[in-house]
């Protein structure tokens, strides 16, 4: 799978998923990893990187403790969740 695939398939992931439980429901990026990969942990950093990207045209919101933060300034586990133009 070349990287643009491979982004795409976690792009799609992510917002199947954030979609599929709606504004109210959280997920766990790994759970996006590893739906889009066996070997999932190196793509962590990717799944960060393109939630930015998400967040960036309003379809995902990203928190950390229930306060919204930037997935790629944040340290620790962070969730994702819809937005309503999700």
């Amino acid at each position: 799978m070349t990287d643009p695939e491979l982004r795409e398939k976690i792009r799609r992931e992510m917002l199947h998923i954030a979609a599929k439980r709606g504004p109210e429901k959280s997920l766990c990026p790994s759970e996006v990893a590893r739906a889009a990969a066996e070997d999932w942990r190196p793509l962590m950093p990717l799944v960060r990187q393109i939630a930015a990207e998400e967040l960036a045209e309003g379809r995902i919101r990203v928190t950390q403790k229930g306060k919204d933060v930037h997935p790629l300034e944040a340290r620790g586990p962070i969730r994702l969740s819809a937005t309503y133009n999700c």
